[in-house]
């Protein structure tokens, strides 16, 4: 497997996330190794808070939220998707797939950091991938959050906005990474948080992951994640691992799966599921404080 890794200058700039960045090697499927980056903040005695990012951002997507995180006393843990961020990249589209990346975290929780007692925090992708892992592996899990996401199998229809933004991204000659996150958001992103978000991208043979994820969503049910989604949803429907959904009010893509969950997940059942107001589907950009004290409130319940 050919990967380019992105100079760490193109880091140097990145505004208000100054948290060093840790690797680690994990076998690429293919014989070879990838080096996968992430970063961490908190007691380390302390049970982790997993947070999976999504397409096309990092885990500089969650730079509002570890600090409070860490305030109440919660050891965060912030990957970057092989793809993505400071962590190696593919150079071709087909080295990407939804097993693959579900594997690629695995790797890095447990045979890399042997994370227990996680709570996860997915939006977009990284609840794709977050919740594959905690149904296979439910004994690692102890909470679920739930925000902006879903688990698709091909059986649901995507929305018209969702099959754009894949058009888009797929076909683009050349992608503005900070282009995209901010059509995500409701919030104004200053220059700097855009080139923030460019930063792991500096020409295009570092944008497989980008442009290969929008086609990795099952869409159809003969899809090859198809049936493992399914499997997925089955187990986590009757999971009695406590689960908040934290969607916000203005994502036309996931924004139906928020009562979905909140119905149809025994560990949702009881439990206050808040609505973030006046944010987008990259609601960490435009309410991180807001959604970060809400697991804070989730985690002390």
């Amino acid at each position: 497997m050919q990967t380019v890794r992105t100079p760490d200058d193109r880091f140097d700039d990145v505004p208000d996330f100054p948290y060093a960045p840790r690797y680690c090697e994990i076998p690429d499927g293919e014989g070879g190794a990838l080096r996968v980056a992430w970063v961490q903040d908190g007691p380390e005695g302390a049970d982790p808070v997993l947070m999976l990012h999504g397409e096309p951002s990092w885990s500089y997507l969650y730079r509002k939220m570890i600090p409070i995180l860490v305030a109440a006393g919660h050891r965060v843990v912030c990957p970057d998707l092989v793809g993505f961020g400071r962590s190696d990249k593919p150079t071709r589209r087909e080295d990407h797939s939804y097993a693959r990346h579900v594997e690629w975290m695995r790797a890095l929780a447990f045979d890399v950091l042997d994370l227990r007692n996680v709570t996860l925090v997915g939006q977009d992708w990284g609840g794709l991938i977050g919740l594959r892992l905690a149904a296979e592996h439910p004994e690692r899990f102890a909470r679920l959050v739930v925000a902006n996401t879903g688990l698709p199998n091909g059986e649901q229809p995507m929305a018209e906005v969702w099959w754009r933004f894949r058009e888009a991204i797929t076909t683009a000659p050349k992608l503005d990474i900070g282009w995209f996150v901010q059509g995500g958001c409701r919030q104004q992103l200053s220059d700097e948080v855009r080139a923030g978000y460019d930063a792991p991208f500096p020409a295009d043979e570092y944008c497989a992951g980008p442009r290969a994820m929008p086609g990795l969503v099952p869409t159809t049910p003969d899809d090859p994640a198809a049936a493992a989604n399914k499997a997925a949803w089955a187990k986590l429907s009757v999971s009695p691992t406590p689960m908040l959904v934290a969607f916000s009010d203005s994502d036309p893509i996931t924004g139906p799966m928020a009562a979905i969950f909140a119905r149809e997940m025994r560990g949702a059942q009881g439990i206050d599921h808040p609505t973030i107001r006046g944010a987008g589907h990259f609601l960490q950009e435009d309410a991180g404080e807001e959604l970060a004290n809400r697991i804070v409130e989730f985690l002390r319940r």
